[in-house]
């Protein structure tokens, strides 16, 4: 978990594409998810992003002369899932990285067999790049809870300052970037005095989110201290935690979310790996005049580095704006490093009662906002409850989301010093209700 010379900002690739400056998928990032060609029958296998071209890891198992821990690397993560490379552990995953670089870096031997593995982004498809077993979401803004909270009259829990607040989602409707969403169905109540009604939601939203893949779990009845919870993570991704506001509201008490959360939850398509990261990890401490963590949720190392300073941006693109071939307006610029928990602390805690995490489990870290209005991860804070609606452009405006819409997500992270690295795009297309 130390820097190395795969994030040396000075290495460049044979592929000229990686070797831009706003590139999200340049040498130094490398990260991994599972494709195959548009409109095919191929089978869908592991890939690494490069520039705008992807590498067909299946393609590249004939190569001749990779070392034999760098070739185990590559047939796991050949396969139509990332899981079998997971379960190797953090050795075959930086063989992979570390023998990628090589092969892709210039004046590689051996650019013109690897560039016979290229395919073009543009002509791919996506599929989860892991078989997720479990799916956990936390709530972990302060600045999110606050906003949320006071709308409503409310203080935030007591327990918020004490523990990563998390409920267990549903993995069967987690899809990949370009989902289909459907406008979910249920019951909601209009005003305090009325019955509840059933139909179609009227109060849609998104929830800007980053996902964290585990990538070795532990026994069950044996925790994860804090110190150590971050070598369990193989890399993070974008994540929309969809959210049926009014549904929500009614069926909250006293379980939890429900049917408010579980018709869908959309990922990027491309997992970055813990190690592209490191670069961009911060110290992360409590503000003075909160509660400081209990002993099993503080750490030094997670006081030196537990933080990452990931840039977000969340957008709308209405059906109008897509069909006159506009661009997303950017409505939220915020940053993952805000969170009042960090990524350890959720897993120290989901692990302290016993509970065993597996490979390929996914853990959603709760919205992210930041102290400021512009950096609201969701429309229910940017619009104040549907009350003041924001502009999206060409004269329309959102309260919450309509059919047709589309949400966009970006994520980022740059450093003095070191390469620009980005997660690709996570966007998704609200659809009408499905009738019965």
């Amino acid at each position: 978990m130390e820097l190395n010379h795969t994030h040396d900002a000075s290495r460049r690739s044979w592929l000229d594409a990686a070797n831009a400056a706003d590139a999200d998928f340049p040498l130094q990032n490398l990260p991994l998810g599972a494709f195959r060609r548009k409109a095919s029958t191929e089978a869908w296998r592991g890939g690494v992003a490069i520039g705008d071209q992807i590498v067909d890891l299946a393609a590249l198992q004939a190569l001749p002369g990779l070392q034999d821990h760098v070739a185990g690397a590559v047939r796991a993560a050949a396969a139509p899932t990332l899981n079998g490379l997971l379960e190797q552990g953090p050795q075959a995953w930086r063989a992979l990285r570390h023998g990628l670089f090589a092969l892709l870096q210039d004046g590689s031997q051996l650019e013109r067999r690897v560039r016979e593995a290229l395919v073009p982004q543009a002509d791919a498809e996506h599929a989860v790049p892991v078989r997720i077993g479990d799916y956990t979401d936390f709530y972990t803004s302060l600045d999110h809870a606050v906003n949320c909270c006071r709308q409503f009259g409310i203080e935030v829990n007591p327990n918020f300052d004490w523990l990563p607040v998390g409920y267990h989602g549903r993995v069967s409707s987690i899809d990949v970037s370009g989902q289909q969403v459907y406008r979910p169905t249920g019951q909601y109540r209009s005003d305090q005095g009325s019955a509840p009604v059933y139909g179609p939601c009227q109060r849609l939203d998104y929830e800007l989110e980053v996902g964290a893949v585990i990538g070795i779990g532990n026994a069950r009845g044996t925790p994860i201290p804090l110190g150590k919870a971050q070598q369990h993570i193989f890399g993070l991704c974008l994540l929309n935690d969809w959210s049926a506001r009014d549904i929500q509201t009614w069926e909250m008490p006293p379980l939890g979310p429900f049917l408010a959360k579980n018709f869908a939850t959309t990922l990027s398509p491309w997992i970055v790996t813990l190690e592209a990261l490191l670069p961009y990890r911060q110290s992360w401490m409590r503000v003075p005049d909160r509660p400081q963590p209990l002993d099993y949720l503080h750490a030094p190392d997670n006081a030196a580095h537990g933080a990452f300073d990931i840039r977000l941006e969340a957008s709308i693109l209405s059906a109008r704006q897509l069909a006159q071939g506009r661009m997303p307006r950017t409505l939220t610029h915020t940053s993952f490093r805000h969170q009042y928990w960090t990524l350890g602390q959720m897993i120290a805690h989901h692990t302290v009662g016993g509970c065993n995490l597996q490979p390929g489990d996914l853990l959603g870290s709760g919205t992210v906002s930041g102290p400021t209005p512009g950096e609201a991860g969701a429309l229910i804070e940017l619009t104040v409850s549907g009350t003041q609606p924001v502009d999206i452009g060409d004269g329309e405006q959102r309260g919450f989301l309509e059919d047709g819409d589309t949400v966009v997500f970006r994520g980022w992270c740059e450093r003095d010093g070191f390469a620009r690295i980005g997660f690709g795009l996570n966007y998704a297309t609200v659809v009408a209700a499905r009738a019965f």
